[in-house]
């Protein structure tokens, strides 16, 4: 038993070690699922193994964070998916469960959003590891008059809603504002 404990320690320290290899040779941030808070927008599934009545496939978070379930509510707003598995086990648990094994993965991340001097302003669909190069790229490209120095990026974790400058290799994620400036010269 303990031989098979040090085995799934090791092979766990393993993968950690190269996505992390992965993710500082390619230069992109990729992001973390333990670390990465639900928001309005994400798309997430929910099995409740052995109970299809209870699960939910492509489920996208409401504005309001709430998901409704026969024993209540839960908040999904600003947990983990994690956090989230442990509190629907513990509404399903004692009344409508003996052991729930509830999972929660994500389907489909809540999209970043690209103004300013850009080809097509708007909100995209978030992928792994964008940069503000690929956001730009996605939003069409630069304007004539862009500067390719002062962008900015508003995250929407940031409480005070504060911009901050950021490169062309900098990391985006679901739910930021990414802002390009005018160039005058």
């Amino acid at each position: 038993m303990l031989v098979v404990f040090f085995s799934l320690i090791a092979g766990l320290s393993a993968v950690a070690s190269n996505a992390a290899d992965m993710a500082g040779q390619s230069g992109l941030s990729v992001v973390d699922s333990n670390a990465y808070r639900l928001g309005a927008g994400d798309v997430i599934n929910i099995t409740v193994y052995g109970e299809d009545d209870l699960s939910r496939q492509k489920y996208r978070l409401p504005d309001s964070g709430v998901i409704m379930f026969p024993f209540g509510e839960v908040r999904a707003l600003g947990v983990s998916l994690a956090v989230l598995e442990d509190r629907i086990a513990d509404g399903l648990r004692g009344g409508y469960l003996v052991n729930p094994r509830v999972s929660v993965s994500m389907e489909e991340y809540r999209p970043f959003f690209i103004s300013g001097m850009v080809t097509q302003p708007g909100a995209y669909p978030y992928k792994s590891g964008l940069t503000v190069r690929t956001a730009v790229s996605i939003a069409g490209g630069f304007k004539e008059r862009a500067s390719q120095s002062n962008i900015f990026v508003q995250r929407e974790s940031d409480a005070l809603h504060r911009q901050e400058k950021i490169g062309l290799d900098g990391a985006i994620f679901p739910g930021d504002t990414v802002t390009v400036e005018e160039s005058f010269f």
